[in-house]
């Protein structure tokens, strides 16, 4: 290519690129998810489009829309499957107990109720975790439902490999989805032995449709395993060896999912429905559900969530917890990258007297997110927030404690990811003894951390300061 070329090339390139910056700096002027998010890709589009296009292209649209295209098509031809399952959770929709407006949003912006009928428990940690979801895929009988975040072709990923394989050769049908980002090192061996199987294993995966190729931001965190209608298994754990703690870099991995029987197993195979059809086009249709469990009765809500949502469902659910807190609001999560609106409301609960406490991990497994959590020692050590570092393990589970009385286990994160970004799935259990066993196993776990105090930071170098303050910069982002 002569330089003549090359210049006449480049005097058309510039242009286009600036007019294509433009183009997209008023479309984050209109769409963006807060006002400064807007600014700050405007301002960079306008004036810098040969960086700020592409990351735009990626990191800057705020809505799924190809799901919420799919899902308002879809909606035609599996209508009929979603108001049958409505209609059977309906038998079984009860009023929060105790002060009913503590918690009524709830169901204003999520459209499953709050059922009776149902039991849990806790699964503290991989083994437990995977004993009982191994234990229910042994025992299926009619057909198994299994969504994934990350999968891996390890001891544990083959383990749940061979006993898909043999209830599939049983009869079993089986319907496994996973997310193609989350999951993109799972070898095509490993899916494509599940296949000849007979099992229908799918990613799920965001970048379907021409308009939306460079749309891997967006991502499918949730982790669903269902057998039979009967039972349902939800929280932290995705399917590789770290989460059964074999990591030589972790060790210990502290992590809570939550095994549920009744109704609420129903609306948890609600949220599967939506998010396979988007994935494979196909509307599936299943047993009747939503039956009474006969060994419990605990009030369980099923709130998914996610970017194809007409409102922020995660964001408004979060903000329903701390505001209805009046004693404690204890979390643990091992991300805290809240936005200010719920850092605000994470304060001013403090402020009131709510005894609210952030356990964290000690160790990071994304550095950006762990320099983030210091920027909010010293603001919230003033307002009375509390702050603990994890210290015997990794600390991965997402879960939630609201006075005596209502507990939440999920895939859920304290950050914008998973306020905005991600595809979540939350299990509210409104049950003072299901509150008691979630608050003797967070006593255990404030047991093996430390205090995390504003101080934390101050004695580090200026490097570590300011990588700290340059990570909460890219908080939106993260």
């Amino acid at each position: 290519m002569t330089l003549y070329l090359f210049l006449r090339i480049l005097g058309v390139l510039i242009p286009l690129l600036h007019v294509a910056g433009i183009i997209a700096a008023i479309h984050a002027t209109l769409f963006g998810r807060t006002s400064q998010g807007a600014i700050a890709w405007a301002l960079s589009l306008i004036f810098f489009p040969y960086v700020a296009l592409p990351l735009y292209l990626v990191f800057g649209r705020q809505k799924f829309y190809g799901y919420v295209e799919a899902r308002r098509k879809g909606d035609r031809r599996i209508d009929h499957v979603i108001e049958k399952l409505l209609a059977r959770l309906a038998e079984f929709k009860i009023p929060f107990p105790g002060d009913t407006r503590r918690f009524s949003a709830i169901q204003k912006f999520t459209l499953l109720p709050l059922t009776s009928g149902n039991d849990a428990r806790l699964l503290i940690d991989g083994d437990a975790t995977f004993n009982a979801i191994f234990a229910a895929i042994d025992a299926a009988q009619s057909y198994i439902l299994l969504q994934f975040f990350i999968v891996r072709d390890d001891n544990l990923g083959r383990d749940l490999q061979r006993r898909l394989i043999a209830r599939a050769k049983a009869g079993v049908r089986i319907h496994f989805l996973y997310d193609e980002i989350g999951s993109f090192r799972l070898p095509s061996r490993y899916i494509a032995e599940l296949r000849d199987a007979g099992i229908d294993m799918q990613p799920f995966n965001t970048r379907r449709g021409w308009w939306n190729r460079f749309q891997i931001n967006f991502r499918n965190h949730r982790k669903i395993v269902v057998a039979d209608g009967l039972a349902a298994y939800v929280g932290g754990h995705n399917v590789g060896v770290e989460y059964v703690g074999k990591s030589p870099r972790f060790g210990h991995w502290r992590d809570t999912h939550v095994a549920v029987r009744g109704p609420a197993v129903a609306a948890v195979e609600f949220s599967f429905l939506q998010d396979w059809h988007w994935a494979t086009g196909v509307v599936l249709t299943l047993p009747a559900a939503a039956q009474p469990s006969a060994s419990g009765n605990i009030p369980t809500i099923v709130v998914p969530s996610s970017p194809a949502d007409d409102m922020e469902t995660c964001t408004f659910l979060l903000l329903a917890l701390i505001n209805g807190a009046q004693k404690r609001l204890w979390i643990s999560s091992p991300y805290f990258v809240p936005d200010e609106t719920l850092y605000d409301a994470l304060q001013l609960a403090a402020m009131r007297g709510v005894d609210v406490r952030i356990l964290l991990p000690a160790v990071a497994d994304h550095l950006l997110i762990y320099l983030s959590a210091f920027s909010y020692l010293e603001s919230g050590e003033r307002a009375g927030v509390k702050f603990y570092r994890y210290t015997s393990g990794f600390l991965h589970q997402k879960v939630w404690l609201v006075d005596d009385d209502l507990a939440a286990v999920g895939t859920t994160n304290l950050d914008n990811r998973s306020m905005r970004l991600n595809f979540e799935i939350t299990l509210l259990f409104a049950d003072p003894a299901f509150a008691a066993k979630t608050a003797q196993m967070l006593e255990r776990d404030f047991a093996d951390a430390t205090p995390a105090r504003a101080g934390d930071l101050q004695r580090r170098g200026w490097i570590f300061r300011f990588a700290v303050r340059l990570a909460r910069l890219l908080d939106p982002v993260q």
